[in-house]
């Protein structure tokens, strides 16, 4: 059996536009693999639990009645120790959970203005 003419060039050219569309939309259409989407997706909500937890440890720090001694030991902490004293500081522990969340004292000292 003879194929037509035109046929190994259709061939060849839905090949080479398939891998160019591909090309493109990977690198400039801003597909990705369904790992990169799910590890996306976890460190957005991740993002979002952390800033919905924020108040609480806010407002652990409003009503600790040890407060003002916390604040001075927290405020007198090397920048990169202050992380780790508002958790030494039991704030950034959400009820429910056995330990303090570094993530939720990271961001819970930027809302506390020192």
């Amino acid at each position: 059996m003879t194929s037509p003419e035109w046929l190994k060039p259709g061939i060849y050219g839905a090949l080479i536009g398939a891998v160019a569309v591909g090309i493109i939309g990977f690198t400039w259409g801003g597909w990705v693999t369904g790992g990169t989407a799910h590890d996306r997706a976890m460190n957005m909500s991740r993002d979002d639990v952390v800033a919905a937890l924020v108040p609480v440890c806010l407002d652990n720090a409003r009503s600790d009645p040890n407060r003002d001694a916390k604040m001075t030991t927290i405020r007198d902490a090397s920048s990169y120790k202050r992380r780790d004293a508002v958790m030494d500081a039991g704030w950034a522990t959400v009820p429910g959970a056995e330990a303090p969340d570094r993530d939720i004292a990271q961001a819970c000292l930027a809302e506390l203005n020192l």
